[in-house]
């Protein structure tokens, strides 16, 4: 291996027939040129710790550049450059959702009438699942009053509250709580789609609202 070092001086006056004489003198077809920590370029006919320290260029017979490599890095650098990559990966991804999601909106419904008219189905569907559990609460409810009324009768004849009692109450409190957090998942879960509808009708209207600007009528 033959290998080459100018100053920047030389290498200005000089310029790409510095580098094509290196490349006929080496013969490979393929050099590469790097510039040091100093700021000294460096050419030679063989890749070098040095040409991957700082990044180089690979240079073929013409003294055309064909490829640039990045210099290397630090292994707290590379972690931050795979950070950076990720998040733009995933940044990408949701871009790309997003524009599909669009689409989809777009083409399921004709016009503004057709999705509300979906959404007012969707929260209809919710109120009567909420129904039937504030039914079975209510029901519930009873069964656990009726008892406690029980219980309260062999305390009023001063008689101890048998034990399979106590046990009944005890399990059918259980039973009303289930059914009350129910109810509040349910409703939160309303109120929750309520705000995504209308995000979701807004975001409507704004995508035809460009569709129609960009054509024009």
């Amino acid at each position: 291996m033959r290998r080459l070092v100018f100053t920047a001086s030389i290498v200005l006056s000089l310029g790409l027939a510095g580098a094509a004489t290196a490349q006929s003198s080496a013969g490979t077809g393929v050099h590469y040129r790097w510039v040091d920590g100093s700021g000294l370029p460096h050419y030679s006919d063989s890749l070098t710790n040095d040409a991957v320290k700082y990044g180089y260029e690979v240079i073929n017979n013409d003294g055309m550049v064909i490829a640039h490599v990045g210099r290397q890095l630090s292994p707290t650098e590379r972690a931050a450059a795979q950070k950076q990559a990720a998040e733009e990966a995933a940044q990408q991804r949701s871009i790309d959702e997003r524009k599909r999601a669009d689409i989809q909106l777009l083409n399921a419904y004709p016009d503004e009438d057709a999705l509300k008219l979906e959404q007012q189905q969707v929260l209809e569907n919710l109120d009567e699942q909420m129904n039937t559990t504030r039914v079975n609460l209510h029901s519930q409810d009873e069964a656990l009053t009726d008892l406690l009324n029980r219980a309260a009768d062999n305390e009023r004849a001063k008689q101890p509250v048998p034990k399979f009692l106590t046990d009944q109450i005890a399990a059918q409190r259980n039973v009303v709580a289930s059914e009350r957090a129910l109810l509040a998942r349910q409703k939160a879960n309303r109120d929750a789609m309520v705000q995504q509808q209308a995000q979701e009708l807004q975001r409507y209207r704004d995508l035809r609202a460009a569709a129609k600007a960009d054509r024009g009528y």
